[in-house]
């Protein structure tokens, strides 16, 4: 299973962000634009788009987890939403942050904050480090945000979730205002 990047805004359009983890996944990528494939689906409810009621939004993504949070910035860039929108976003090293260049255009079209939580960090680096814990969740989202009641979306590795759902319920974010996608066969 994959999960759609793409905007529900462009429905001609069906984007995937894959992580190469075997013979499929790493040959995938040879498929030639205009070239037939079949998709199954989509599956699941996963989506900012299920709460219109949200006046801020929370995404918090993990490594690959970026995919759904990219589908639904995408989806509410081309809409033009006003709302604020923070994304946190974990990742091993710098390298590793998917679709890096695209922020700086999301940020030009939403009324988007990206924090960047990086384990291992090059010297010129001036973001978190670590991973997202209470006091970063704390420090960048700050009282204006918190007076909204956001929406919490998560994606990302088991461990990281489970942790991310621990540190938001340390403080004060519980279900109805987080959802998580987890991804099992």
């Amino acid at each position: 299973p994959f999960s759609i990047a793409s905007s529900s805004e462009k429905p001609e359009l069906l984007e995937f962000t894959i992580k190469e983890l075997g013979k499929f996944t790493a040959s995938i990528k040879q498929l030639k634009p205009g070239q037939k494939v079949y998709v199954d689906g989509a599956y699941g409810s996963f989506s900012c788009d299920r709460y219109p009621q949200a006046r801020a939004l929370v995404l918090l993504a993990g490594g690959i987890g970026i995919t759904p949070m990219m589908s639904m910035m995408r989806s509410l860039a081309d809409r033009g939403d006003k709302r604020p929108l923070v994304l946190f976003y974990a990742n091993r090293d710098r390298e590793s942050i998917t679709l890096y260049d695209e922020f700086d255009s999301l940020k030009k079209r939403l009324k988007l904050k990206v924090v960047h939580v990086l384990e291992k960090t090059p010297k010129e680096w001036n973001g978190e480090t670590g991973f997202i814990t209470a006091e970063i969740l704390q420090r960048h989202l700050d009282q204006s945000l918190r007076a909204l009641e956001p929406q919490f979306f998560i994606c990302g590795p088991k461990p990281m979730m489970d942790a991310v759902e621990k540190h938001l319920a340390e403080i004060g974010y519980r279900f109805p205002q987080v959802h998580s996608e987890r991804f099992a066969l």
